[in-house]
């Protein structure tokens, strides 16, 4: 089972990307469970008709306990969707939001019973306390990658979440892979995101053009894997996932 964590800065086009790696990799005749570790729920949208899916902390309040089938959604793509979601607003705390989930899911043992062949956390980024931080010094992930653009907050947190990985790397935990460029069009954009990779001493493993199929796609509520299959953006995210799964890069 390989299991990837793939943090960003909210806004950045994270939960896109995640959602299109899962389309892709699914489409291949891979069992693929995508996790959304924020608390805004919106992870596996694009999967699920643009519709959000129950979330693991909303079940367990309402209910006080819960079953796999009222956590694991299946997508039309074939993609296992979760959601820990988070407390209610300005009560609690989101990051142990994510341990309650996690917690839940290995108590209903889902990966034994889904057996997937791969796991993608899809982690907001902003902070990097206990909570977010738990797909990395938890062992539930074995790679981080972190999705950027060249903006100036983006590449802040990428920088925080490369030092939270490498910090917990010195343990034995997940690695960092390296940085998705997911294009905002910016002045010198390529050129400040590699600058970034080398501050921080690592590679940018893939560079997501800026592409109107994605807003398009996303209107239908649908991932561009799903709804412009043929499309040249279709195959920038089907090359992308291709790599991830290979362990290999591409400059």
């Amino acid at each position: 089972m390989k299991k990837i964590a793939i943090y960003g800065k909210g806004g950045i086009g994270k939960s896109t990307t995640v959602s299109n790696i899962s389309a892709a990799m699914a489409a291949k005749g891979l069992i693929v469970m995508q996790i959304g570790c924020d608390p805004k729920a919106d992870s596996t949208r694009n999967l699920t008709g643009g519709k959000n899916i129950p979330t693991v902390l909303n079940t367990l309040r309402e209910n006080g306990d819960a079953e796999l089938e009222d956590l694991v959604f299946k997508s039309t793509a074939g993609v296992l969707c979760v959601e820990s979601g988070g407390p209610v607003p300005g009560v609690g705390c989101a990051g142990r939001g994510i341990i309650t989930a996690f917690e839940k899911l290995e108590e209903l043992d889902a990966y034994e019973i889904y057996k997937p062949d791969v796991v993608l956390y899809d982690v907001l980024g902003d902070v990097v306390c206990g909570g977010f931080s738990m797909p990395i010094r938890g062992g539930y992930a074995d790679e981080v990658c972190i999705v950027t653009s060249g903006e100036m907050m983006s590449l802040y947190a990428a920088s925080n979440i490369a030092h939270a990985v490498k910090s917990f790397g010195k343990r034995g935990y997940a690695c960092l892979r390296g940085l998705i460029l997911n294009a905002k069009n910016i002045e010198n954009e390529n050129e400040l995101v590699d600058k970034a990779a080398a501050e921080i001493e690592t590679s940018v493993l893939y560079r997501l053009p800026r592409h109107p199929l994605v807003q398009q796609a996303e209107a239908q509520g649908k991932t561009v894997v799903e709804a412009f299959p043929d499309s040249d953006m279709s195959v920038y995210y089907k090359e992308l996932a291709e790599l991830l799964l290979r362990g290999d890069e591409r400059p």
